[in-house]
């Protein structure tokens, strides 16, 4: 009887740490952006490609982008992000969309955004999060995500608002190291989660053993309080 309490012990601890994984399925990340800040330096929007919802869910002049499911063929990349529900953290994989922005009369495209982390990237003002290009400029940051000004993490939806701040790589194209930081935007992601199939594995395994130490109770234990 101990080494199946034991057991039921380590289960319950297990689910502890694991009950609450959850995996982006789908959504939209929207998105708006500073227009005249943009062609101060350059940048001059003139167009979206692509399954872009207009408008985004941030108001007029925003676009949102669409979140690629888990299960995405090329071209589209899949999402593999996964989080804790309740707290974000700890976290691993990239959340991916399609879509485009075009700027300059159509010269310079940039899309299929990836939204990732690296930990080298926290500082101050920015979460260590990073939104890439995967058009053009093959894998850069173009923006380092903030600091969030909200943030729910839930089994079912991971909702993350923040600003888009210019990065050092997309300042070093444009040949301004002035701009590394500047906030040229606003994102929202609204995305829909599933909890991990391991959890749900682990859920019905600490039943299942719940159910067995129910049934292996000895018949004299209600009388030992007596």
């Amino acid at each position: 009887m101990r080494t199946l309490k034991t057991l039921i012990i380590t289960a319950a601890l297990a689910l502890t740490g694991q009950a609450n994984a959850a995996s982006v399925t789908s959504g939209q990340t929207n998105v708006l952006l500073d227009v005249e800040l943009l062609a101060s330096v350059g940048l001059v929007l003139s167009g979206v490609g692509g399954p872009v919802i207009l408008p985004g869910n941030l108001g007029p002049g925003s676009v949102a982008f669409p979140i690629n499911a888990r299960n995405a063929m090329m071209p589209a990349l899949p999402t593999t992000f996964t989080y804790t529900a309740g707290s974000l953290a700890p976290f691993s994989g990239t959340i991916e969309h399609s879509g485009t922005v075009l700027f300059n009369g159509g010269t310079l495209e940039v899309g299929n955004f990836t939204i990732g982390f690296d930990a080298n990237r926290v500082g101050d003002m920015t979460s260590g999060f990073f939104v890439a290009d995967n058009v053009t400029f093959l894998g850069v940051p173009l923006f380092d995500v903030g600091l969030p000004s909200a943030l729910s993490a839930m089994a079912d939806a991971l909702t993350v608002a923040a600003d888009l701040l210019v990065s050092a790589e997309l300042a070093g194209v444009l040949g301004n190291a002035g701009l590394i930081g500047v906030d040229v935007g606003d994102a929202l992601i609204e995305a829909s989660a599933v909890p991990e199939p391991g959890t749900l594995s682990l859920l019905l395994a600490g039943l299942l053993l719940g159910g067995v130490a129910s049934t292996r109770r000895p018949a004299g234990g209600a009388r030992a309080n007596g």
